[in-house]
């Protein structure tokens, strides 16, 4: 950046903006990272992460090099770059929920200074940053493109992963007018390995959407196929692992208990949301979604079913959930299977414990859980152990050993002769 500010800003501090503020850091600028949760804002500045893939030591590497923490955006207003990475959720609608952006952007136009970058980072409608965010940001007088660059890249975290670190994941960038796309580009070519420039910031909205409603839409596929597997007494996972020997032509995805986390349960609704703006009929995006969601009630439907195989009453029985996060190896609970599962046994009379070594409590429609230890009394106190999570450290043979009745939603444990699978 042709600039003598060698401060940036990042405005929310979660599992997208955390990462992002130390990668910046790393890079050799100083950091300011806003946020409005004073909680957060207090153990960053004591040196403590909340994030999984965050430890303690790179919070308090980034300090000492500078790293301002703090829940004041006026703070911003000597820095020469800022990426915004605020939650995006649905309203109960369905409708797109961009309240966060629209605060964020609304504290930033009177603060940011001129010739700054600002870099929309949460996930939004194509469209979004061109009709939300620029023109707030040209509220006070300012011309997008000349007094300042509004551009859109998609975070493409994947939490708990590490084959991947944040700046090796190639960077998709597209400003709202050309200069807009070359301050950003700019900006995040010294702090990313790979920058890939797009026309513009509704073309970078929509390559996130295509990314996570291409994994729903397959998802989907594999929840369904599984569900004839089932029927015609065959093994979905041995079918997924043997098509996917084929070099070119397939791609494996797996089926599981339903969706979860921020993005693949609730980008695919966003493009859908827009498309039906436009006119436009998704039916095989919502059908997608309908089959996923109803994953949920096909595990209680298999398990109540097994069951009464054994002459127990789901209401009679007690449950035992082994994993509540959506994805194996973290904390986070968005948007779980887990909920629905759960919540349609207790709905029909079951008694339902929990085990999740990353989810100490776990609240289900008003009613609170706590996770208990895995130990083999517990499993043998439940009629069913159903694997909803397959965290690593879980002990999987424990669970086929002394589980009466297992339903691996996973493939966790490989089979045995009390073990059912999707």
């Amino acid at each position: 950046m042709n600039s003598d500010r060698d401060t940036v800003g990042v405005v929310g501090l979660g599992y997208v903006g955390l990462p992002l503020a130390l990668a910046y850091e790393a890079a050799g600028y100083t950091v300011i990272g806003v946020d409005v949760d004073e909680e957060r804002v207090s153990d960053l500045r004591s040196g403590q992460s909340y994030v999984t893939d965050v430890d303690d030591e790179t919070v308090q590497a980034a300090l000492d090099g500078g790293f301002e923490p703090t829940t004041e955006y006026g703070a911003l207003e000597r820095v020469s770059g800022i990426s915004v990475c605020v939650p995006t959720p649905l309203k109960k609608t369905g409708q797109p929920n961009l309240s966060y952006v629209v605060d964020s952007v609304d504290r930033l136009a009177p603060v940011i200074p001129d010739d700054c970058t600002v870099i929309l980072e949460s996930t939004v409608y194509p469209g979004a940053t061109e009709e939300l965010v620029a023109p707030t940001l040209t509220e006070n007088g300012l011309t997008v493109g000349e007094d300042v660059f509004v551009a859109f890249s998609p975070e493409r975290i994947d939490p708990g992963r590490e084959d991947y670190g944040i700046t090796e994941i190639p960077k998709v960038v597209g400003g709202v007018t050309a200069a807009c796309g070359d301050h950003a580009e700019a900006l995040y070519e010294t702090v990313f390995d790979e920058v890939v420039r797009v026309g513009s910031s509704t073309e970078a909205e929509l390559v996130k959407l295509l990314e996570n409603t291409f994994r729903s839409v397959n998802i989907g596929l594999i929840n369904e196929t599984a569900m004839i597997a089932h029927e015609l007494d065959v093994d979905i996972w041995d079918v997924v692992d043997a098509a996917a020997t084929k070099p070119f032509g397939f791609m494996p995805f797996y089926p599981g208990p339903g969706l979860g986390g921020h993005c693949i349960p609730i980008d695919p609704l966003y493009l859908s949301w827009k498309a039906g703006q436009q006119g436009v009929e998704t039916e095989f995006i919502d059908l997608a979604d309908e089959v996923n969601r109803e994953m949920p009630r096909h595990v209680v439907q298999r398990v109540t079913k097994l069951l009464n195989d054994e002459g127990t009453a789901l209401s009679e029985s007690s449950i035992l959930i082994v994993g509540v996060a959506y994805k194996p190896d973290v904390s986070d609970v968005r948007e779980s299977p887990a909920y629905d599962v759960i919540g349609l046994l207790d709905e029909w009379g079951a008694a339902i414990s929990y085990h999740d070594p990353y989810v100490p409590t776990f609240e289900v429609e008003g009613d609170q859980y706590e996770s208990v230890a895995l130990t083999t009394n517990e499993i043998e106190a439940h009629d069913c152990v159903i694997v909803v999570t397959d965290h690593g450290t879980i002990d999987v043979e424990a669970i086929v050993d002394h589980g009466e009745l297992v339903f691996d939603t996973r493939n966790a444990t490989g089979g045995g002769e009390n073990v059912r699978k999707l």
